[in-house]
């Protein structure tokens, strides 16, 4: 902890002497006064209607949190140039909430309070989580019309609030007398500052525009009410200031014995729309962190930013302050200005804090229509965002969905759009993943072969009657949309001439299966026990062998089979076809002869190499060592050095990868690692043998001793060697030692 502070105070001592200084101060203050009348127009907009006799506190907890964002992740977020604040999305709930809050005595404003306090701690609590777990980089997976149906929603819901706080409902009785002179005092300025100011910053872009804007807007808003000789009652109507002179401070707020206070009936009322603020929170974090990246070509450590968001949120919370993160927009402009330095959010923070020291001084010069019309900039900005250009960049059903949650945050509510949105998105996506094909690959017994070393005359069999096993490797999560569709291409097979005699399900590359998946399965192997195939099961997930074998009747789950590997399944697949074959040409006579008298060339050649093998080892065997090995014992480790190459006189071993896969079978007459007879080498392999063993050891040291005085025999072996093929794995690599 002492270094990260000592690391920390030489980074600012380096970004202070640094030539980043000047520009990190100047849009440090630019962007603090800019985040402080933002500030304002929130809590304006949670603390303006039945709390609004509570504003100047309000505002004062809302300019709190503000400088303890801003301060926490300027100082220990991954971006040096961060600024944060409260999101737009949350304050439009939180503003939802305080409406709904009653007036009675000193209560309504501590109720909010707590509101406020378990709405920041739950947030940052849940920041710390996702951080602290690692599963920031899941929240990246949220449906891109989801997360701009809430934010496009937040924009015409913000829209909507904004025009109330100068005094505009949707209602025919408010709408019909617009033009009436002391309601279009209240909203013209703020609509025309509001609009004005998004055309404005569309054509230039400076970061200057906001706060000089709203000055000049103030002053000249000010300098006509004392033209039009405005008494200081009727400005108040007109809702120039925020505060009467008669209003305390705006800090501190509230005591802590004041929570005694609360109404905790209230606040259980709000948990559902406490929840909304959660997940809306989320959203918008998820939102700016890829809005940030995106616009700056930055990549930013999710997991740290949601803890040291976490961190902060909790913080803000404990002085009666909703939760909070890094605001991309803002953020940006300290990339875009070469501010990218810890000074700037701490500057920012510093500026917010000085407001909130100064009381409502501030506040008194601060029009309420000119805030309200400063809101409606910023929704104007999400609405052409979410709603105009994603019309040219979404499919059309992404958008119709994003509309609808549009639509339904608008006219009904932020937990109802939200809840809407998803339940479309899971049915959309349960559509689109049920026509993903979960057959990667089709194949047959006759087309591919296990790793088993087999005589010829399985081999023949293999060929005349592979087309009997039919395997079928499957892919991605199998479940109720897309299994209807994979057992109906299944069920075909069995339909085919000749009958398939197996079939092997590989599910090496099926990342799950659902109870519907399971059941659709039990159906077709049913069928396919009816119909006399066995059904071999490859790499199958326990919970599908539980659920098999728990669905299916006793008789027909005894027929399955599990195998580990899609190697292992393929080579039960094939015993079952030789065996029935065998079975099948003991009695018909001729047929198996005519089968063998096919192959006769094959099995002569067989019988040449098999000789020509015994009479080497013979020769050899006054020369090498001999070594016996019992079943299951390794021939060779993976990772260890060889002392040479083994020829396999008797038995059978398998060769197996570092996943445990094998990669073939060994038979007597085989060479094992026959790269180690001309120097050390490390095995990449591992052979084991599966019957008792023995193999000759053929050294170095001997090959150049038989190379000597043994010369035709060592020529003959190096031939018998290269026709024998010897896999990749095992030829000659680089020499160690």
């Amino acid at each position: 902890m002492t270094s990260s502070v000592k690391n920390l105070v030489s980074e600012l001592r380096a970004d202070a002497l640094s030539t980043r200084a000047v520009s990190g101060l100047s849009v440090g203050f630019v962007l603090g006064v800019i985040t402080t009348l933002y500030e304002i127009s929130a809590g304006v907009l949670i603390f303006g209607g039945p709390l609004a006799q509570f504003l100047p506190q309000g505002i004062g907890v809302m300019l709190f949190g503000t400088f303890v964002l801003c301060l926490v992740i300027a100082l220990t977020g991954g971006y040096r140039g961060a600024i944060s604040d409260h999101p737009v999305p949350s304050v439009v709930v939180l503003g939802a909430i305080g409406s709904t809050i009653a007036v009675e005595g000193g209560a309504p404003f501590m109720t909010m309070v707590a509101i406020l306090i378990i709405g920041a701690v739950t947030v940052g609590g849940c920041f710390v989580m996702i951080g602290r777990f690692g599963l920031a980089n899941l929240m990246r997976f949220v449906p891109y019309p989801v997360a701009g149906g809430v934010l496009a929603g937040t924009g015409g819901a913000f829209a909507l609030a904004s025009l109330a706080m100068m005094g505009v409902t949707l209602d025919r009785q408010t709408l019909s007398s617009l033009l009436e002179p002391a309601l279009l005092w209240s909203w013209g300025p703020g609509v025309a500052y509001g609009l004005g100011l998004f055309l404005v910053t569309k054509r230039w872009s400076s970061y200057l525009i906001l706060p000089v804007s709203f000055v000049l807007a103030a002053a000249l808003y000010h300098l006509t009410l004392n033209l039009l000789d405005v008494s200081g009652h009727a400005a108040r109507a007109a809702a120039v200031p925020l505060t009467d002179p008669a209003a305390g401070g705006l800090w501190p707020a509230f005591q802590p014995g004041d929570l005694t206070r609360v109404d905790w009936a209230a606040v259980a009322a709000q948990i559902p729309n406490m929840l909304t603020l959660v997940l809306v929170t989320l959203l918008c974090m998820v939102m700016y962190l890829s809005s940030f990246e995106l616009a700056t070509n930055r990549e930013l450590e999710w997991n740290r930013e949601f803890r040291v968001a976490g961190w902060a949120s909790v913080l803000a919370g404990l002085g009666g302050s909703p939760a909070g993160c890094l605001t991309s927009s803002f953020s940006m402009l300290s990339h875009q200005f070469g501010a990218d330095t810890r000074l700037t959010g701490v500057v920012a923070a510093v500026v917010v804090g000085s407001v909130l020291l100064l009381g409502d001084t501030v506040l008194k010069l601060a029009p309420v229509p000119l805030l309200a019309g400063m809101l409606l900039f910023l929704c104007a900005g999400m609405l052409e965002e979410w709603l105009v250009r994603s019309f040219r960049r979404l499919p059309w059903a992404d958008y119709a969905i994003l509309l609808v949650i549009f639509g339904t945050i608008v006219t009904v509510g932020f937990a109802e759009g939200v809840g809407i949105g998803i339940a479309i998105t899971t049915v959309f996506f349960a559509a689109r993943l049920g026509r993903v094909d979960a057959i990667e690959a089709t194949f047959t017994a006759r087309e591919r072969h296990s790793n088993k070393s087999r005589p010829i005359a399985d081999r023949a069999i293999l060929l005349a009657e592979g087309e009997r096993v039919r395997a079928y490797r499957l892919r991605g999560y199998i479940f109720f949309g897309s299994a209807h569709s994979l057992v109906e291409r299944l069920r075909q097979s069995l339909g085919d001439d000749p009958p398939p005699a197996c079939i092997l399900l590989d599910f090496g590359a099926v990342s799950g299966l659902d109870f519907s998946a399971v059941n659709t399965l039990c159906g077709f192997i049913r069928g396919a026990h009816d119909a006399g195939a066995r059904v071999v099961l490859s790499a199958a997930p326990e919970s599908c062998r539980e659920g098999l074998e728990r669905n299916l009747p006793s008789s027909i789950s005894a027929s399955l089979r599990f195998e580990p590997d899609g190697d292992r399944a393929l080579e039960h697949c094939e015993d079952h076809v030789i065996s029935a074959r065998r079975s099948d040409l003991g009695g018909e006579g001729g047929t198996g002869d005519a089968l063998l008298e096919r192959f006769a060339g094959d099995m002569e050649s067989h019988l040449d190499r098999r000789i020509l093998f015994e009479d080497m080892a013979h020769e050899l065997r006054e020369w090498l060592e001999v070594r016996d090995y019992d079943p299951g014992e390794a021939l060779v480790e993976t990772g260890m050095a060889q002392d040479g190459l083994q020829l396999l006189l008797m038995g059978r071993a398998s060769v197996y990868d570092t996943r445990g896969a094998r990669l073939r079978q060994c038979g007597p007459g085989d060479a094992i690692e026959p790269g180690a007879a001309f120097g050390a080498r490390v095995a990449t392999v591992a052979t084991i043998a599966e019957e008792p063993c023995r193999t000759l050891l053929l050294t170095p040291t001997v090959r150049r001793r038989l190379e000597e005085r043994q010369g035709p025999l060592m020529l003959e072996l190096y031939g018998y060697l290269l026709t024998a093929g010897a896999p990749a794995e095992s030829l000659p690599g680089p020499e160690i030692g």
